[in-house]
């Protein structure tokens, strides 16, 4: 949770905006004054935005079964996973664009043919909602990322870290009084 107060306000924009992409330079400094080295911060930041998409991910594989349950549409192994693989090419182009998980999905159900197009009617109506949640996934996903690998690679400094979250708690302490 600490990770989590530390960003939030990148939170904030990105709920905001429905893209993770407007907070990326300061996910990329507050990443850098956590202890993560400046190397790991500028490859895997940039290249999680285009190919770590958690959201978008989990979004497109639970929309289709969604929607193949709600149309009864029993889908065979093999439709799984050429949807999943038709997905996965996709969802690179889902990257930097708000709300193009949407589009996405529309054009692999598309190709697909196995569940009727119709069932975009019944997401459209929420997907708004879920553009900020895929984007908030997507954001927090590619901090997570970032520590983790810069603590593989040994080039995580902890103390830097501990630094960074007990300014971060003692500069915004509803409780703290400054009179």
């Amino acid at each position: 949770w600490k990770f989590l107060n530390y960003i939030k306000e990148e939170l904030l924009i990105v709920l905001g905006t429905s893209s993770s992409e407007s907070a990326l330079p300061s996910l990329m400094e507050k990443l850098e004054k956590m202890g993560c080295s400046k190397p790991v911060v500028g490859l895997v930041v940039p290249a999680g935005y285009s190919f770590n998409l958690d959201g978008t991910t989990l979004y497109l594989s639970m929309a289709v079964l969604f929607l193949a349950q709600v149309f009864k549409v029993d889908l065979s192994w093999s439709q799984i996973f050429t949807i999943i693989g038709i997905l996965m090419i996709t969802s690179k182009g889902a990257a930097g664009v708000t709300g193009s998980g949407f589009i996405v999905l529309a054009s692999t159900l598309a190709v697909v043919k196995v569940i009727p197009m119709e069932g975009l009617a019944l997401l459209l109506g929420v997907d708004r909602f879920m553009s900020e949640a895929r984007s908030l996934t997507n954001f927090i996903g590619n901090g997570v990322a970032t520590v983790f690998l810069a603590n593989n690679e040994k080039e995580f400094d902890r103390l830097k870290m501990e630094k960074a979250f007990a300014k971060e708690e003692y500069e915004y302490d509803p409780l703290q009084n400054d009179v």
